[in-house]
């Protein structure tokens, strides 16, 4: 332990067991740091992955990145085709990049023998949320155990693996980072013993004041095993001097600031959480046996059929056990503010989130979008996938036929073998084959759900216009993202978002469309009619309801009041910054 406290206050990482040990990880992190100046910080990932792999093989850092085949046949200079391959790969990134992140999915389940495998089941429904790793964690005999692993469910998980995974009770979790790294360290769920027993916490959302906390708890002498926000929670409980169990956990959340959706398991409870302000969404479900079953999304309730019951309130911990479903709303009533985006994006169209049908909201959406900007057009397509309902809604609205103009490849990953840079737009092509027999000699109309960089919108018009389109429209099933997003989304930040720099006509150019036209906000929000004071969308008005307080820290500015704000909103002034007590909002966003 002293040991580990030395490597923790000297920031260095302490490894899990079973890694490689601490004198070659050294060696790795220096010889990455040498490859991290070479090929710069967006990068740093692959060349830090590549110089361990040099590194543990004693053999040199350079020639893992670099082809030596390549240098050989080549005579260049080598340092020019180790440019041109960084160029390949961080157009490769930028594609990848270029969308807004899943966040994460929770499931929880007590009552069933079958618990492990229901939940298998239910993050299998809930992999669009995130695809970098899965966990679950199974209640048994006053203990608890988990299996967790980078990659999709089903490449975490076997039949020998939840064979392993006795109980009635468990919980479950696949991830999309937002805080901390790619790591197996940083795979969910966490669990951990304190002197009552042992908890396992799974989380979906973000904690805006997280490195505060934890500044705070290593002062008193914690100690971090991940750099995922989620750690802090469980630090909180076992260092609270309440008792019981759920004392402890209050405490803990009402230290918490951001967006969190919790599921927790103890040896004989089941417990599900959500934030004051109800970002993140949270369902409640039963099994025809009587079993409880928590999940952020109906769809994983309709998969092991289980019948959806009612949502977790804002506030509210749920707390089942041997007794039954006790409800306690502890936590102080604050006005919700359900994310936007679970609507626009995130959320599978089966779904119903927040009460309100995924696949209505996005057919409306497309219809809005038909009467704000109609196009003379021959043939209505979509980006698969999130844009396919909104495609839909406009094509019916418009009285113009809905194509297959592009279709998705489901089994294309991340390359790392590129072709030169001859093959143009090379990573959408990957994804994105466009139907010539649609497209050529057309004017189309392309709905997506959103653009963020806009770098992949513009190769989407190109290959379009590639295959034979005589004009292309795009429309966007949402306003324009203009600003960061704190509470769980994987968002650029509002520098590199297109729509916070440009206006919507410099965007269209950029992008090389014929005519762009996004959803107004205006429009949204009347859409939502009495509702829309209860939705979140802070990445399109730039009011934020919990101010981000780590990043404010970061920035010397702790007072919201004063926090850097766009100064305009597509095009039209913002003279009010924004109001984090929520008791006002700048008059034209009204």
């Amino acid at each position: 332990m002293e040991a580990a406290a030395a490597l923790q206050a000297g920031g260095l990482p302490v490894l899990p067991a079973g890694r490689s040990s601490m004198k070659s990880h050294s060696v790795s992190l220096s010889k990455a740091e040498i490859v991290c100046n070479l090929w710069g910080k967006k990068n740093r990932r692959y060349s830090a992955i590549i110089a361990g792999a040099g590194a543990s093989c004693g053999g040199p850092v350079v020639p893992e990145i670099l082809d030596s085949a390549r240098l050989a046949e080549d005579s260049r200079n080598p340092m020019a085709i180790a440019v041109e391959m960084r160029r390949q790969r961080e157009e490769e990134e930028e594609e990848d990049e270029d969308v807004l992140r899943e966040e994460c999915g929770v499931v929880g389940i007590f009552g069933d023998e079958e618990a492990s495998r229901l939940s298998y089941l239910a993050l299998h429904a809930l992999q669009h949320r995130g695809q970098e790793g899965a966990g679950i964690v199974a209640a048994h005999k006053g203990t608890l155990k988990g299996e967790t692993g980078i990659g999709l469910v089903s490449e975490v998980f076997n039949e020998t693996k939840l064979s392993q995974l006795p109980g009635n009770s468990a919980i479950g979790h696949v991830r999309y980072a937002t805080a901390g790294p790619s790591e197996a360290r940083n795979v969910q769920p966490f669990v951990a013993g304190y002197r009552f027993g042992s908890v396992a916490v799974a989380h979906n959302g973000n904690l805006v004041n997280y490195k505060l906390l934890r500044a705070a708890l290593e002062d008193k002498g914690s100690i971090f095993n991940t750099s995922s926000d989620t750690e802090v929670v469980l630090h909180l409980i076992a260092t609270s001097k309440a008792r019981p169990f759920i004392s402890r956990l209050v405490d803990a959340c009402e230290k918490l600031e951001g967006a969190y959706s919790l599921v927790f398991l103890t040896e004989d409870k089941l417990v599900a959480v959500r934030d004051p302000h109800g970002f993140r969404p949270l369902v409640m479900g039963r099994r025809s046996n009587g079993a409880v079953v928590f999940a952020s999304e109906t769809c994983a309730l309709d998969l092991i059929e289980a019948t959806y019951e009612r949502e977790v309130n804002p506030g509210e911990i749920i707390v089942v056990d041997a007794d039954g479903i006790s409800s306690l709303c502890l936590l102080p009533h604050k006005q919700q503010k359900a994310c936007i985006f679970e609507h626009i994006y995130f959320s599978l169209p089966s779904s119903i989130v927040f009460g309100r049908s995924v696949y209505e909201s996005r057919y409306k959406f497309g219809q809005i979008l038909a009467e704000e900007a109609p196009a003379d057009c021959d043939v209505v397509i979509a980006v698969p996938d999130s844009g396919v309902v909104a495609a839909l809604g406009y094509a019916a609205q418009a009285r113009r036929p809905f194509q297959q103009g592009l279709i998705r490849s489901h089994y294309v990953g991340r390359t790392f073998i590129e072709p030169s840079q001859k093959i143009r737009d090379f990573g959408v092509k990957l994804k994105l084959a466009p139907v010539r027999g649609v497209l050529e000699g057309k004017r189309v109309v392309v709905v997506d759900d959103s653009i963020v960089r806009g770098t992949t919108s513009s190769k989407i018009v190109r290959l379009i216009k590639d295959a034979g389109a005589t004009e292309v429209h795009l429309r966007i099933a949402s306003p324009p993202i203009i600003g960061s997003c704190y509470y769980g989304v994987d968002t650029p930040s509002k520098e590199e978002l297109i729509s916070h720099r440009l206006s919507t006509e410099q965007t269209r150019k950029f992008i090389g469309a014929d005519s762009l036209a996004f959803l107004p906000l205006t429009r949204l929000r009347g859409m939502l009619g009495e509702d829309a004071p209860s939705f979140c969308d802070a990445c399109f008005s730039g009011v934020y309801a919990v101010p981000p307080r780590d990043l404010l820290a970061e920035q010397g500015n702790p007072h919201p009041e004063t926090i850097d704000f766009p100064k305009n909103l597509n095009g039209i002034p913002v003279l009010t910054p924004p109001d984090f007590s929520l008791r006002r909002q700048p008059a034209h966003l009204s």
